[in-house]
């Protein structure tokens, strides 16, 4: 799937997956549509994981002690606004053109295009 992709049952839209950082992260960002159906991706204890469908390796969030993890947690989701995670990429594994699926709980984006 490319970005854009509706993931109804959670009110949610992913507009991009990209690689940043000198491609040492993977950028997602998505769009809350529906607050109450997004609730759930937003928990503290959630673990997102990124897949990646070539090599089969499962990227975590970074959590730096000062910072804490790199994704948006503190607050609700509002409808409208454009959220991120952020994936490490440790040895440039994942490449731009790579599928990748998102697993969040029971949440799963999959055949997503690496930009």
């Amino acid at each position: 799937m490319r970005p854009g992709s509706v993931y109804d049952d959670y009110g949610v839209e992913i507009k991009a997956i990209m690689l940043t950082a000198n491609d040492h992260m993977l950028d997602l960002r998505f769009k809350v549509l529906d607050a109450q159906k997004a609730a759930p991706l937003f928990g503290r204890d959630r673990k997102p994981i990124l897949i990646d469908q070539v090599s089969g390796a499962r990227l975590i969030v970074p959590t730096p002690p000062k910072v804490g993890p790199l994704r948006q947690t503190s607050y609700e989701p509002r409808e409208g606004r454009i959220h991120f995670i952020l994936f490490a990429n440790p040895n440039h594994l994942v490449k731009r053109g790579n599928r990748v699926t998102v697993v969040i709980d029971e949440f799963r984006a999959e055949n997503l295009i690496v930009e």
